[in-house]
């Protein structure tokens, strides 16, 4: 394939199984990328001597899986113009050049899509940290992000020119960054067009720098943030109701409290969303996120009124279980209909 760039960020790598999959690449592509992210001094003459047959861009230290793809992007942009897009792969031996041509040709066919090339994490011969880490991300994905993505941590994708540019904007250095162009897919209303592959992993993933517990705090921190978002605007709420609540001597009390309570906590929960989440404070998402608001308000008063008045349970709790069944509900319609199209990438 002439006009598909092959993509491959390595460090430290295992020569033999890196120079064997450079040449059986070079059968089947013309033109290959190695970024050396910060490989150690030993590994000097094995990159001198790869520069000869491809090209090779250096980092001085290790600077991240995420720098080394903008720089692979940025690279091929301004140098190859008439390159068509890249396939980004693993230095590993986890993906074979058969798999590698057959995204090349599903790009060419769909340029205006992300390609995934999915594994098979049921397979005896998958790690279990691969298997069970991609299955709690993917079900993760169903939940906040609304994607249905069957291997969300692969690294072996296609990207046309156009999204190879549209994606150099994105925040994140190191693993983070393949998780943030899955979300702006999402957000972008970019497909995602996914071709299954052989599922390979030598020595049990053993060449990998994947570090399960620091990348996948980084991977999991957009996640993290909603959660404790949501959570703490939960808490503040049912402290102020029941603040309120004590203060008042109406009847309509608990729907008094009630609103009064979600004022406050909806201002805050708005500032904590749209700034540090979604990165979306236009007027736009303030008019949909308070339409939102006074309609679940309503839906919660009236529901814990009416509940309170039929059930002998503590008005508290009833007020708890409500609003958590509405918290989950608010989280879809936020993704989808409040902060839709917004940069939540950082």
């Amino acid at each position: 394939m002439e006009n598909i760039f092959v993509v491959v960020p390595t460090l430290d790598p295992d020569e033999e199984i890196m120079q064997k999959f450079i040449s059986e690449l070079h059968k089947e592509f013309k033109h290959i990328l190695v970024i050396n992210d910060g490989s150690k001094n030993v590994y000097d003459n094995f990159f001198k001597k790869l520069s000869k047959d491809v090209d090779v861009i250096y980092h001085h230290k290790n600077l991240g899986k995420g720098r080394a793809l903008k720089n692979a992007f940025n690279y091929i942009l301004n140098e190859y113009p008439e390159i068509e897009g890249c396939i980004t792969c693993d230095c590993d031996g986890q993906h074979s050049v058969k798999d590698i041509k057959r995204l090349g040709k599903e790009l060419l066919k769909y340029p205006h899509d992300l390609i995934l090339g999915v594994r098979d994490f049921d397979k005896e011969n998958v790690p279990n940290k691969s298997k069970f880490g991609n299955k709690i991300t993917r079900n993760i994905f169903k939940i906040f992000i609304g994607l249905d993505i069957s291997d969300t941590q692969t690294g072996l994708r296609g990207l046309s020119r156009g999204l190879m540019e549209h994606f150099l904007d994105l925040a994140g250095e190191r693993y983070e960054y393949e998780t943030n162009m899955l979300i702006a897919c999402k957000n972008d209303d970019i497909k995602i067009r996914e071709v299954e592959i052989e599922t390979i992993y030598l020595n049990s993933n053993a060449n990998s720098h994947f570090n399960p517990l620091k990348d996948s705090i980084l991977i999991y921190k957009l996640f993290m943030r909603y959660f404790l978002a949501s959570f703490s605007s939960f808490v503040l709420d049912i402290i102020l109701f029941v603040g309120i609540l004590g203060i008042l001597r109406i009847n309509t009390k608990i729907l008094a409290a009630t609103i009064l309570a979600r004022i406050v906590s909806s201002i805050y929960n708005y500032i904590i969303n749209s700034n540090l989440i979604f990165k979306d404070m236009s007027i736009s998402s303030l008019i949909k996120y308070y339409f939102l608001v006074i309609i679940q308000m309503f839906i919660s008063g009236c529901s814990v009124t009416y509940l309170y008045s039929l059930i002998n349970l503590p008005i508290v709790l009833i007020k708890i279980i409500i609003d958590s069944l509405l918290c989950i509900i608010n989280l879809v319609i936020q993704r989808e209909f409040v902060f839709k199209g917004s940069k939540n990438e950082e």
